[in-house]
């Protein structure tokens, strides 16, 4: 198609997309071992915080390692949920000591968008094994599902060490997981729909650690 000036009218094919990230490191190269030479080199397109532009991989690991909080993260995993990626996606933002997954080994890790990388993963075979390794680190084990008898987050108290635990998308926590929790929490809704989408559920839940353990913002 012809523009109104005779030239030809740009298609969204032929839009530039921005480029992500950081190109070389300007000037001269900084010292330290933290530093990754390839990336002061070619740029750093990682989707990785400003802070940590042109950092090694593990380097940032480490750092993270000593600001993590004390609340875990566990979903369960039996039919290759595509919301996992996206539960330990906003797991890496809000900062969680690690996550697990309860159930098949292999999980859809699309969602995470590689932000896995930089978090530890425990895998666990079933929820009595979860909640084993919980008992043996101090940790109470969570449950977010709006099911019977299950109380608001929004009035619940919760501890600080501690592991959310989402089931999968549909079917919610299982059943031997509903058992192991010392709670189980709803999210109160407002609206029509009967549930919350699992990856949003999990990000409010989290969001609700960080508001009571991070800002003090009590019930």
């Amino acid at each position: 198609m012809a523009s109104p000036e005779g030239g030809e009218t740009p298609s969204e094919s032929d839009e530039v997309t921005p480029a992500v990230g950081v190109g070389p490191w300007p000037g001269p190269w900084p010292s330290g071992d933290h530093w990754d030479p390839e990336l002061l080199e070619h740029g750093d397109r990682r989707n990785v915080v400003d802070a940590y532009r042109y950092w090694r991989h593990d380097a940032i690991v480490a750092d993270l390692d000593v600001r993590r909080h004390d609340f875990h993260v566990a979903v369960e995993n039996w039919g290759h949920d595509f919301n996992i990626g996206s539960v330990i996606r906003t797991a890496n933002a809000l900062g969680a000591r690690a996550f697990h997954i309860v159930g098949k080994r292999r999980w859809n890790r699309r969602g995470a968008m590689v932000t896995d990388r930089y978090q530890h993963e425990h895998h666990h075979a079933d929820a009595a094994s979860l909640a084993a390794w919980a008992r043996s680190e101090g940790l109470a084990l969570v449950g977010v599902d709006n099911l019977p008898g299950s109380v608001p987050i929004e009035t619940f108290d919760l501890p600080r060490r501690c592991v959310l635990v989402f089931g999968q998308e549909g079917p919610g926590l299982s059943e031997p997981m509903r058992a192991e929790c010392t709670a189980v929490l709803h999210i109160e809704q407002f609206g029509s729909t009967r549930s919350i989408n699992a990856g949003a559920a999990a990000a409010i839940a989290m969001h609700a650690w960080v508001r009571r353990h991070v800002f003090d913002q009590r019930v």
